[in-house]
């Protein structure tokens, strides 16, 4: 089904993995749209619960494809940088949780790919980048917005403006991803999060995942009403009861499987 991507589903998560070690998994038109068709594979399939996005090889991804793009003129870069966003803020309006493993090189389109995961773990030799001034460009799939959001303002410029590579130790600790482990323990970390999401409340997951995401960068005022009008779905769902009850019993919670 698909050329650059491997598509495996075990106990109900999707491990993708982007599968072109010979460009390092460099982000061409091809894998991008393989990326949208796989992770419309994880929202619609409901056998899915969450999904794993990692490289093969050396590089989670390096970059995008600059031997596609140096042939680009104006209007296919800017066609390219509008099939990375649509990929990207899809993945983030996807209701399941999507983690990001990240095993290597993590620059440019690769860096970006992983902001838009919900959560990033780190292999402790991986490394990250925006190094898009280096090529007379800057970071078309949404770097520019991102990376300010996670690691503040200040430091995205400073990583943006002098395209410098850091490691996994340095993403840590600025907050680009959210835990750093031996490259051994790198899939086991991101599957046993994955299944301690999945073993909450779904519907709560889900509702959180979606107000975190829209009501970011948004006034507080606005923001609270959008939490309000979230809350009212997993108040009035079976696994609220369930969950309260559990609480209350001291029981094991048996949440409805979305």
């Amino acid at each position: 089904m698909y050329e650059n991507l491997k598509f495996e589903v075990k106990n109900k998560i999707a491990l993708i993995t982007i599968s072109r070690p010979q460009a390092m998994n460099a982000l061409n038109m091809d894998v991008l749209n393989e990326l949208y068709a796989a992770f419309t594979e994880v929202e619609t399939n409901e056998e899915i619960r969450s999904a794993i996005l990692t490289g093969e090889g050396k590089a989670f991804v390096a970059g995008a494809d600059i031997a596609e793009m140096n042939s680009f003129d104006a209007i296919e870069g800017r066609n390219m940088m509008i099939t990375g966003h649509r990929l990207m803020n899809y993945m983030e309006s996807i209701e399941k949780p999507i983690i990001a493993a990240v095993n290597g090189f993590a620059l440019g389109g690769g860096c970006e790919l992983a902001m838009a995961c919900d959560i990033r773990i780190a292999s402790e030799k991986a490394k990250f980048g925006q190094p898009e001034v280096n090529l007379g460009i800057i970071p078309g799939f949404g770097g520019t917005q991102r990376l300010p959001r996670l690691v503040g303002k200040s430091m995205g410029k400073y990583l943006i403006m002098t395209a410098e590579m850091i490691t996994a130790d340095e993403a840590y600790r600025i907050g680009l991803v959210e835990k750093m482990v031996p490259p051994e323990e790198l899939l086991a970390t991101a599957e046993k999060i994955a299944k301690t999401i999945m073993s909450k409340a779904p519907i709560a997951v889900a509702a959180a995942k979606t107000v975190i995401n829209n009501g970011y960068g948004l006034d507080m005022k606005t923001a609270s009403v959008m939490e309000i009008e979230a809350f009212t779905a997993p108040f009035a769902s079976q696994d609220k009861t369930e969950g309260m009850t559990a609480f209350l019993e001291k029981r094991q919670t048996k949440f409805q499987k979305k």
